[in-house]
């Protein structure tokens, strides 16, 4: 679920101004959105440590678990363009709560089936709607910041926002999935779903009152044929047809749908590496140890791009660096080194999130800003929506570590669209 959002390059600083491109409406806009960021990071993180063992605790197998994670980002290639349609036209607001909502009743349908041990296609529909839940999200947010601090008077220093959210996000994703890790021990497996419906509950509640669409006036009566249609030509222009933000586009193809079976496959792999099949608490040191990750990656991310002029410089070396730390993930034998590098790969991808998150916003046109980034999403959950099935039956058949040395060559395909996108950004 990467989303993109930036308006103007920051060279000399990795902070926010406290002159004038930061006033105190900027500032409340800023702290709506990372209360915001960290209540969504907190209740999604309380079941990413546990969640593929929730599956296969459910009756599935690697296959089918991925399968489900297939669906998922299946929702999410089926439905980018509507829901990113409708932020465009009925509010980016309307579209965060539609989303936190249908996030609400899904996690309850997945505790629901957990208990009733659902067949497969239960679980497929589940995880659609998981995905649907999150495309009301994806770009309608960042979308909102942008737009709403450029009304607010703030029109540059951005980079340094999305670093800080990424921090806060660090920061939720590490206490959500410690405290799923110990409540999935302590309790059950499905306590950490029960726990998330109750955060999701609260973030309902903050966005209905905090959250105004400010700098962006929605359209309710625009038709949705015709918004459909006209938004799309727009995304088209401003993403497939602008070289730089296609190349990236097509980089996630390869990126995305691995980076989530790294993560979700490191449950059942970290727990088969300390040979303790009930120690639920050591998935979640994992995902604690991909939040840290995010949340040193994220504040480094300003002094990174200080010191490496171009930002696709980053990105290819990022892309680099994290298909050699999947190599080494899938050809370590024991727990304490494959932490280390579960470590730095997190570490990697969270420098270089923000980087690419400043560097496709800045060639973005506003009134089709949710519409792109959605689209976007769209690449790389169709990506996902194959490489996940396809490396879970890896597993079944060879094992993680071999999944993992798959996913790297996978993501090795990403290297050159990432160049391409330099060698068009110069020109």
């Amino acid at each position: 679920m990467y989303r993109p959002e930036m308006i103007a390059w920051r060279r000399s600083a990795g902070r926010v101004s406290t002159g004038p491109a930061m006033t105190s409406a900027a500032r409340r806009v800023q702290r709506t959105y990372l209360t915001l960021t960290l209540l969504t990071t907190l209740s999604a993180s309380l079941i990413w440590g546990v969640n593929t063992l929730f599956l296969l605790d459910a009756g599935l197998d690697n296959t089918e678990a991925f399968l489900a994670n297939a669906a998922f980002t299946l929702g999410m290639v089926v439905f980018e363009i509507p829901t990113g349609v409708l932020a465009d036209t009925r509010g980016r607001r309307f579209s965060f709560l539609l989303g936190t909502a249908t996030l609400l009743a899904s996690t309850l349908a997945y505790f629901v089936m957990w208990q009733v041990r659902a067949p497969l296609w239960g679980w497929l529909l589940a995880s659609m709607l998981i995905g649907l839940g999150f495309t009301f999200f994806s770009g309608a947010t960042e979308a909102w910041l942008v737009d709403a601090l450029r009304a607010a008077g703030m029109t540059e220093g951005l980079e340094a926002v999305f670093g800080r959210a990424q921090a806060v996000s660090g920061a939720g994703m590490l206490a959500g999935s410690v405290v799923g890790g110990v409540l999935a021990q302590a309790t059950s497996l499905g306590a950490p779903y029960l726990a998330r419906a109750g955060l999701l509950a609260v973030t309902l509640a903050v966005a209905w009152f905090a959250m105004r669409d400010l700098g962006f006036i929605p359209d309710p009566t625009a038709r949705p044929v015709a918004a459909v249609r006209a938004v799309l030509s727009g995304a088209v222009n401003g993403g497939l047809r602008n070289p730089p933000v296609r190349w990236l586009m097509l980089a996630a193809l390869f990126t995305s749908g691995t980076g989530l079976y790294v993560f979700y496959a490191l449950q059942p792999y970290l727990l088969e590496l300390s040979g303790d099949p009930g120690g639920y608490s050591m998935a979640g040191l994992a995902a604690a140890l991909v939040a840290a990750g995010q949340m040193v990656g994220g504040l480094l991310a300003g002094l990174v791009r200080r010191r490496i002029r171009r930002p696709v410089d980053v990105l290819v070396m990022g892309a680099i660096a994290s298909v050699g730390l999947m190599v080494g993930i899938g050809l370590v034998r024991s727990l304490v080194p494959a932490l280390a590098l579960i470590a730095a790969w997190a570490l990697v991808t969270a420098i270089t999130f923000p980087v690419r998150q400043s560097f496709m916003n800045h060639l973005i046109p506003s009134d089709q800003r949710a519409t792109v980034l959605s689209f976007d999403s769209l690449m790389g959950s169709a990506g996902g929506v194959v490489a996940q099935p396809a490396l879970g039956r890896v597993a079944d058949v060879a094992g993680y570590p071999a999944s993992y040395l798959v996913s790297a060559a996978i993501a090795a395909g990403a290297i050159p669209f990432t160049l391409l996108a330099g060698r068009r950004g110069r020109r």
